[in-house]
Order: structure tokens, then sequence, then C-alpha cells
């Protein structure tokens, strides 16, 4: 199994907004690829919020193969998408990860 794992620190201001079209639209539109079979959203448990919220979302891919068609032909579309909706209010990095 790949993991996909991805972790977002959202704005304070904007956290609310950014959650709810995460849950509604975003992660549906990347499991709509085909490419990943389920996901995971977790929250980062950190003491100091002050600045941001931070989650990781984690999409399971069947195959390195399954990722690397997601990569090649539907992840620019869906990343700047979210960048510029929430342009200067988020940070991210992405991990590839295999299950063993």
């Amino acid at each position: 199994m790949i993991i996909y794992s991805i972790t977002v620190k959202i704005d304070l201001d904007v956290h609310n907004e950014w959650f709810a079209w995460m849950k509604s639209k975003h992660i549906l539109d990347v499991l709509n690829t085909g490419k990943f079979i389920d996901y995971k959203m977790l929250k980062i448990l950190a003491e100091n919020e002050t600045e941001g919220i931070t989650y990781n979302i984690q999409y399971r891919a069947k195959t390195i193969s399954d990722y690397f068609d997601y990569l090649n032909n539907h992840a620019e579309v869906l990343q700047v998408e979210h960048g510029t909706k929430y342009k200067d209010k988020f940070v991210a990095f992405r991990t590839l990860l295999k299950e063993v």
C-alpha cells in the first residue's frame, strides 16, 4: 500500500472555511480521480496554535503506478486550485510512504 501524505498548516482566519472546503470538495476531488482507495484526515496536536492549525491528510493507493498516474495527470490542477483559493494562508509539504 502506498500512502500519499500531505501536511498542511492553515491560518486561523480561514481555518473554518478551509476545513469545510477540504471535507466537502477537495478531498472528494482527489478521491474521484480513482487513484486512491480511501483517506484519513488527522489533526496534529500542538501546544501552540496561535499561527495556525496543522492537519495531515493521508490518501492510500494500491500501487505506486496509481500514485504516479495521479501525480502526472491530476495533482497539478488540484494543487493549483488549493493554492489559488488559499494563497499565502497555508504552508504544506508532501511525503510518499510505503506500508510495510
